[in-house]
């Protein structure tokens, strides 16, 4: 061991740049479909779905009788199309509507079917089905596989050459650059907190509530002229005195008598 740590330190920097030009070399492949696919999902507002091509065309048919079933009148608008099997079918009356698994829609009126069909396109169709990674469980651990190999093609180009063009000159200046760029992004994109100003104090409503809650309001000239309601028993409750304990009788006194 102690023999071969003199030609480990030696050698280092040699062997570190064979193995970052055959990863670099592996990994050209990856860095096309995930840098095509990046752009095209950074400007999908602008560009749209650039993943499919969409297309419309018209057709007529023979009319399809009320009293033809089902299937048989979907079957007939699909062979029509010429779409295959579709996902999800609807007739209402002489209007029959298809749907299909990768967008697609058929709409029949009458002898009169319109057809609007989307395919994907050849390759940054599947470019950007492969960098979302979602629903796909092999392609999960490829697209993790190539994010480990840029953090060695990141990390080992730092320490490949020494000197003013290492990392203790030009290599920190560059480096210092490229952290700076994104961090500033995030934090010059992250959410502001809302301003007082901002917050809207909702208002009592002034609108009187429905009838349905059990509360009746009477215009003032109807409330006056409503008669008073006889008080009912239940609305009269007799307290007994203080002095006296319940479950007793109250004691009657008679007023004192004066002699003449």
């Amino acid at each position: 061991m102690a023999e071969l740590w003199p030609l480990v330190k030696k050698r280092w920097r040699g062997w570190l740049r064979s193995f970052h030009r055959d990863f670099g070399y592996l990994a050209i492949g990856f860095t096309v479909i995930y840098a095509v696919s990046g752009i095209a999902q950074n400007h999908i507002e602008d560009w749209g779905d650039v993943s499919y091509k969409a297309s419309e065309r018209t057709l007529t048919i023979p009319p399809i009788a009320d009293d033809v079933p089902d299937d048989v009148a979907v079957a007939t608008v699909a062979k029509a199309a010429g779409l295959g099997t579709p996902t999800s079918k609807l007739r209402a009356g002489d209007e029959i509507r298809l749907e299909y698994a990768n967008g697609s829609k058929v709409t029949a009126i009458g002898p009169n079917v319109t057809v609007q069909s989307r395919s994907r396109r050849a390759f940054i169709g599947a470019a950007n089905w492969l960098h979302t990674a979602r629903q796909r469980h092999g392609w999960k651990y490829v697209a993790d596989a190539y994010a480990v190999l840029l953090l060695y093609l990141a990390i080992s180009g730092i320490f490949m050459l020494k000197g003013k063009l290492g990392f203790k000159w030009r290599g920190a200046v560059l480096i210092s650059i490229g952290v700076a760029v994104p961090m500033t992004a995030v934090l010059l994109s992250s959410p502001q907190p809302k301003k007082a100003d901002d917050v809207q104090v909702a208002q009592p409503s002034t609108t009187p509530p429905s009838e349905d809650n059990g509360i009746k309001f009477l215009p003032p000239d109807e409330a006056e002229e409503e008669a008073p309601r006889e008080p009912r028993a239940d609305d009269i409750k007799l307290m007994a005195p203080p002095s006296e304990k319940p479950g007793r009788p109250p004691v009657l006194k008679q007023p004192p008598t004066t002699t003449p």
